[in-house]
């Protein structure tokens, strides 16, 4: 099994967001320090406030960081909380996709743009119509793009139903279909859905959604979408149960089946990620707390070669979490 390192150690950084660029690769991470705010199961200890933009040449090379690229005093309607991000390209602009809770503490998705990878990005004055919970992630298919979201608890996806928010949100029973990550087309400018969001399904091995109580499967937050020998391979992270899982669909909205854990259990809560192939290998790119001695809301990204087998299954690589 590949050895994995940590990317940038003056800095605490997670949820990276990796893209090749002008033949760069370009990792676009939140920025975690400590704010002094209490643990919650809501996340309000993630009290992150600015992204960085960081590259570099190869991946065993330097890695170069451009500094600060957006800031949540840069954005008139954010308050707090500027939680996972993603970037894309299109029209030879740069498009800066971030979760960050509004005035009323309610999550909405932004759009900031640039003429360049490296920032900095300039907001728009407002979120997206029709935004709500976290973790955007952009898709690049030909010439369009598509924008995945969506994360439970702390992120809000149980307050909506059908892209509306219901008066008391709450997750779904045991037994029912669980929630659904959410994607929808973009926006020929970058700057809206072009159409309402649609969910996600993932599915068993019979067929069958996956349940709310299958803790250890079911879609929590940290979308991301790749593909690899033409299918579209959907990878997100569990949650309460720590795990990077992934499923497989030969269409872009779905239905996908679930098949394995990319990653098992990291020191610390949370487990978020992108892949990307860089310079002929596949990488995965994740955070843990190793570095802050397991302090949950400091977290540092890092890389690891990520492996497919003959059939097309990703090998499962192994986190820093001690066995239970």
């Amino acid at each position: 099994m590949k050895e994995a390192k940590y990317l940038v150690s003056d800095l605490f950084t997670a949820d990276p967001s990796a893209h090749v660029f002008n033949n760069k690769l370009f990792i676009y991470p939140s920025h975690d320090f400590e704010s002094g705010v209490a643990e919650n199961d809501n996340g309000d200890h993630f009290n992150m406030r600015d992204y960085h933009a960081y590259s570099m040449d190869t991946i065993d090379g330097e890695i170069t960081d451009h500094g600060v690229i957006l800031d949540v005093d840069d954005v008139d309607w954010a308050s707090r909380q500027m939680w996972d991000s993603d970037v894309a390209h299109k029209n030879g602009k740069y498009y800066l996709y971030f979760s960050a809770k509004d005035h009323n503490d309610i999550f909405k998705i932004g759009v900031a743009v640039s003429e360049t990878p490296e920032g900095p990005f300039i907001p728009q004055e407002y979120p997206m119509k029709g935004s709500y919970s976290i973790d955007p992630c952009v898709f690049e298919e030909g010439n369009e793009r598509y924008i995945l979201f969506g994360g439970i608890w702390g992120g809000q996806l149980q307050r909506y139903r059908d892209n509306k928010a219901i008066e008391v949100g709450a997750e779904p029973k045991d037994a029912e279909d669980s929630l659904c990550p959410k994607v929808a087309k973009l926006s020929d400018d970058m700057l809206e859905f072009a159409e309402a969001p649609k969910d996600l399904l993932i599915l068993d091995e019979n067929g069958n959604p996956l349940t709310a109580g299958d803790h250890d499967r079911r879609f929590f937050e940290a979308s991301w979408l790749h593909t690899y020998k033409g299918k579209y391979y959907f990878s997100y992270s569990t949650g309460n149960t720590h795990k990077l899982c992934y499923a497989t669909s030969d269409s872009l909205y779905g239905p996908y089946r679930y098949q394995g854990v990319i990653l098992t259990p990291v020191v610390g809560w949370t487990t978020h990620h992108s892949i990307c192939e860089f310079q002929g290998k596949w990488y995965l790119f994740h955070h843990d707390c190793v570095p802050s001695n397991g302090k949950t809301w400091l977290r540092s990204m890092k890389v690891v070669e990520l492996e497919y087998d003959e059939a097309g299954k990703i090998i499962t690589i192994e986190g820093t979490a001690p066995e239970q």
